[in-house]
């Protein structure tokens, strides 16, 4: 059988989709592997965390495993150690945090002018920046040992510190992990305050200045009002990050002396990993996430009503 010319040339059915049909199509292949990632990382844990959590469930008592629906939670509400825990990630976080920000904003203003200097200054302050957590406790660890510790053996020698180190002491434990986060991202937030300082309009204060009002007065009726959105982005970034600190603590004190420095995340890695208590720990997970997701939308909302505010809407 021979074919003719018309049905040679006749298109195939998969040819004649339409353009924007393919190229929907194309997209929808493009993000697929990346849908697949966040479902298998990101969504899956967190839906079998959810299910743990409503089951007493502890890996050295399989059979032992029944439903509790809510008790998990309930009994985070009664139980001494959580709220230990809760109460220092919230000073932990409010005193780092704002030490942060006031420092960073002070360092922004250092470095506004755009010179070689100032570019050499913000190269070297980003330095902690670069250092995982981890390593940045590693390093305060060993500067702060009472016995041999480059810093930490003067401290006691002079009498500064406890003769076991500031580490072991439960008054000045948090204190000092609070110092090393402030040490490490304070240079973050100077940067993100100093992008928002750099995209200020420049006429503006240059007609304020033209008026006569002094650095305080552009400080306080200018710079800090149209600032409201970088500031309130830097609070966002910092007080997630710092409400789900684990990393340094648990390589610096591991939650003591007692429970001086015990934080809810660090709570849930011993219940689910010391314990195995995998039903508390995914409850104590869950609630920290709670914790970090309505500090979120609130920083959201004031970072949207911040933005209208500046832009005059």
């Amino acid at each position: 059988m021979t074919l003719s010319l018309t049905s040679a040339l006749r298109p195939f059915p998969a040819l004649s989709v339409s353009y924007v049909e393919r190229r929907r199509l194309f997209f929808i292949l493009m993000t697929l592997p990346a849908v697949i990632y966040v479902l298998v990382i990101g969504v899956w844990p967190l839906a079998q965390g959810i299910w743990f959590s409503l089951y007493e469930y502890n890996l050295l008592k399989p059979a032992r495993t029944h439903f509790v629906g809510l008790g998990n939670y309930i009994d985070l509400l009664s139980d001494t150690v959580t709220r230990g825990a809760f109460v220092n990630t919230v000073i932990f976080t409010v005193g780092a945090v704002t030490v942060e920000l006031l420092l960073g904003f002070a360092i922004a203003l250092a470095l506004w002018r755009d010179d070689r200097f100032n570019r050499i200054c913000l190269a070297l302050i980003l330095i902690p920046v670069t250092i995982t957590p981890l390593v940045v406790g590693l390093i305060f660890r060993a500067l702060l040992l009472a016995d041999y510790g480059l810093v930490g053996y003067y401290l006691a020698e002079f009498g500064l510190s406890d003769p076991r180190g500031l580490f072991a002491n439960p008054s000045s434990a948090l204190a000092t992990l609070i110092f090393v986060d402030i040490w490490e991202w304070t240079p973050l937030v100077a940067l993100i305050l100093l992008a928002g300082l750099k995209a200020l309009p420049g006429d503006i204060l240059e007609a304020s200045e033209v008026d006569g009002a002094t650095a305080l007065q552009r400080l306080r009726i200018i710079v800090i009002p149209l600032m409201l959105p970088s500031i309130l982005l830097a609070l966002t970034l910092r007080t997630i990050d710092a409400f789900r600190i684990f990393d340094s603590v648990y390589v610096t004190t591991g939650g003591g002396p007692g429970n001086a420095t015990n934080t809810l995340m660090l709570h849930a890695v011993k219940q689910g990993l010391e314990f195995f208590n995998i039903g508390r720990a995914s409850a104590i997970s869950n609630l920290t996430l709670i914790c970090i997701a309505v500090i979120a939308a609130g920083f959201i909302l004031l970072i949207r009503k911040a933005d209208r505010k500046a832009n005059g809407r």
